[in-house]
């Protein structure tokens, strides 16, 4: 009953947290309410998107197990806005739900020094501001100096659909009631959040010539780089679009929706909105996109992406069949919301460790966010810290916004807070043309094998690979062409290779000979290197001027109430946000730049003292 680190919950955030302290030697419970619902997909069977693909690439570069996962399940994969910059390209993968989750279990179940176990936890127990362990439904004590909640939309959980309402984590799970009456009486402030998911239908029952095929990439590519996992597309799936009838028909029947009719108190996604919402919202437009994709090889269940919704069951069943192609259609699952409650995020710090308690660590939407990848992000970072914490150092993991969109997540999440379900866009990065997809390996696997998280024989890959990179990059600056009709004189191969259209395979016209050992990964690298050189220069040149602010320290015990010579307003928000830096106070909301200089000037003084 004694462990280092204890997870609660076991999804995305859960499995992250859970992985990554055992294998960096911390002996580990993991606890389920369900021992078969590790690491589920409980909505969309996929993983990445924009910015959401950045973010799985970035834990695989820590060491985390989410990539690796998607890779090995994987049955439809593709490259998103490949026609724009390469600070936006997005991998996207569609998953085998049922064995992206058995697949999740396996690794976990392999993971040494990590124990799952199937039980409800119900209370913390705490000592003089020290977490010090859990308490299962059946009065069992578990004890551990840090503990991980990642407890998904299971405090409080309350599913809707029309009129009807129940309590529930997800659908065919219990919720957990009883912890948010103890965050609330160890001093957490709760809100209340809503999500939901749409109905699931039978693929047989569909009309496809009357939808629009999505294949995947003629060259797929995965999420986790230098290993041996094969990549390939086994399906398609589909787009359709609703019309004005299915827009009346959900118009006319918001009183049938649990949304729509008051039953739900919570905030829900704004940008991931439920269809009743969009109907509502944008009443000019005559359709929205619909895409069917299929959850997996062995099933005929199919998932009706960009439909969720609280409707009722016969009101579902009218308004899915009045769309292109699903006039027959057979319900497998019905669409819901879920409210659920989760800790107002100004209460974590950056390490995401509670400011109320020590040793307690939030991770996943327990922290008010919304996604698989934004709760495994947080789950990788969140065991990390538990672990380094036991082992006295006093350093803490903490990724900058310069360095990863993680950094960036948390940096929101802890610095802004949130009043809705936290979702990660590419927009929300400063800094997006140094953090892509293709150098995620770049900017943290040092990272993840300094920890120890990342294989010796990984980390030679990748630093042949980086080697090949820069050798080719190198030879490009220095070789010039001489006969190609084009050229009126003679032109280094990577000033050709920065012309519009012209690509390193069509660089051989110039008389360009690539080296035999460039790979696809490689052969990309070395493009976007010397394409956008420019623009990554003058991108470090903003990322040097924000260390600068970031550099700048508070000391830990810091009363921001008594600096005078700034706004009451500053005051209180620095006093309850506690930035540890200059440049987290100045991503503040109402924290001017008067009040930064006088934070500036403040601190000379005390330096001077």
């Amino acid at each position: 009953m004694k462990y280092d680190v204890i997870v609660v919950g076991a999804g995305h955030a859960g499995c992250e947290a859970a992985c990554i302290a055992a294998k960096m030697g911390a002996k580990t419970a993991m606890f389920v309410i369900k021992y078969e619902s590790v690491g589920r997909m409980s909505c969309n069977p996929s993983i990445g998107g924009p910015a959401k693909g950045h973010i799985a690439k970035e834990i695989d570069a820590l060491g985390g197990v989410m990539a690796k996962t998607a890779d090995k399940t994987g049955i439809q994969f593709r490259m998103l806005n490949k026609g724009k910059g390469p600070a936006v390209w997005s991998p996207r993968c569609q998953n085998d739900r049922q064995q992206y989750s058995h697949q999740m279990l396996i690794n976990c179940e392999n993971q040494e020094n990590l124990d799952i176990i199937e039980s409800c936890i119900d209370h913390l127990l705490v000592k003089d501001g020290q977490v010090q362990g859990v308490v299962s439904h059946l009065q069992q004590e578990y004890h551990a100096p840090r503990v991980v909640l990642a407890c998904g939309t299971f405090l409080q959980g309350i599913i809707h659909i029309g009129q009807t309402s129940y309590s529930g984590g997800r659908s065919g799970e219990p919720s957990a009631d009883k912890l948010t009456q103890d965050l609330q009486k160890l001093g957490f402030t709760i809100g209340r959040f809503k999500t939901g998911t749409p109905a699931r239908i039978d693929l047989r029952t569909i009309d496809y010539s009357k939808m629009i095929e999505q294949a995947g990439d003629a060259q797929p590519e995965g999420f986790s780089l230098y290993r041996d996992i094969e990549i390939q597309n086994l399906c398609s799936c589909w787009l359709t679009f609703t019309n004005p009838r299915t827009h009346e028909i959900v118009r006319s029947n918001f009183d049938k929706s649990s949304l729509y009719s008051g039953r739900i108190s919570g905030t829900g996604p704004r940008y991931c909105p439920s269809i009743e919402t969009k109907i509502d919202r944008f009443a000019d437009k005559d359709r929205h996109q619909v895409f069917i994709e299929p959850e997996g090889l062995d099933t005929h269940e199919g998932y009706i992406n960009g439909m969720s919704n609280s409707l009722a069951p016969q009101v579902q069943h009218e308004f899915i069949r009045s769309i292109a192609g699903l006039a027959n259609a057979k319900f497998i699952r019905y669409a819901y919301a879920i409210e659920y409650d989760y800790i107002i995020p100004s209460q974590i710090k950056s390490t995401l460790e509670s400011k109320p308690i020590k040793g307690l660590y939030l991770a996943g939407q327990i922290n008010g966010t919304s996604g698989y990848e934004e709760a495994a992000a947080q789950g990788i970072i969140a065991g990390i810290n538990a672990v380094k914490s036991l082992n006295g150092t006093s350093y803490d993991f903490v990724l900058g916004r310069e360095s990863s969109y993680i950094g960036v997540l948390i940096d929101d999440l802890v610095t802004k807070g949130t009043d809705e379900p936290y979702r990660m866009f590419t927009s929300r990065a400063e800094y997006r043309l140094f953090l892509r997809q293709d150098n995620a390996d770049n900017r943290l696997m040092p990272l993840g094998y300094e920890l120890g998280t990342v294989s010796g024989k990984r980390y030679e890959k990748f630093l042949q690979t980086e080697k090949i990179v820069k050798k080719e990059i190198d030879f490009l600056k220095k070789k010039k062409s001489t006969k190609h009709p084009d050229l009126k004189e003679p032109m280094k191969l990577s000033q050709i290779l920065k012309r519009p259209g012209v690509s390193l395979q069509n660089l051989q016209e110039f008389g360009y000979k690539p080296a035999q050992d460039i790979s696809k990964i490689a052969a990309e690298k070395i493009e976007i290197e010397i394409k956008y050189e420019g623009y990554i220069k003058r991108q470090l040149a903003d990322i040097a001027s924000f260390k600068s602010l970031e550099s700048t320290k508070f000391p830990s015990d810091l009363d921001f109430s008594q600096i005078d010579t700034i706004t009451l307003e500053a005051r209180e928000k620095l006093q309850k946000i506690k930035p540890t830096s200059l440049g987290q106070a100045s991503r503040i909301s109402g924290i001017s730049h008067a009040d930064i200089t006088s934070i500036l000037v403040f601190l000379k003084k005390l330096n001077s003292k």
